[in-house]
């Protein structure tokens, strides 16, 4: 994610002057609303795991959790950049690819 687009969603919060309402826990809660709906997409779909026919209610709800995790990041100070390389890294120690590769197995199961 470019910082431009950060920067996009950052103005329009300050165009509106929500970033008083913007606590870590609102906005936690907000993510996981969003998530929720991103998941409802998918309710009742049975086996249909396909989402071609489904792409632009994901394009909208996957856009509202991206959103509202930028604005978390920066009430908490937090570079996502950096955030996400790091859980990167500790993911590559943990699921190590000679270990990983091909499987769905939790790290703790991986042998």
């Amino acid at each position: 994610m470019t910082q431009e687009t950060i920067n996009k969603v950052l103005k329009f919060r300050d165009d509106r002057n929500w970033k008083q309402f913007h606590n870590p826990k609102d906005l936690a809660i907000s993510i996981s609303l969003e998530a929720a709906e991103l998941l409802e997409v998918f309710q009742w779909s049975a086996a249909d795991v396909v989402c071609e026919n489904k792409l632009d209610k994901i394009k909208e709800e996957l856009a509202d959790v991206i959103n509202y995790c930028i604005l978390m990041a920066d009430a908490c100070g937090l570079d996502l950049d950096e955030i996400v390389s790091e859980k990167v890294k500790r993911n590559n120690e943990k699921y190590p690819v000679e270990k990983a590769f091909g499987s769905k197995e939790k790290y703790t199961q991986l042998k």
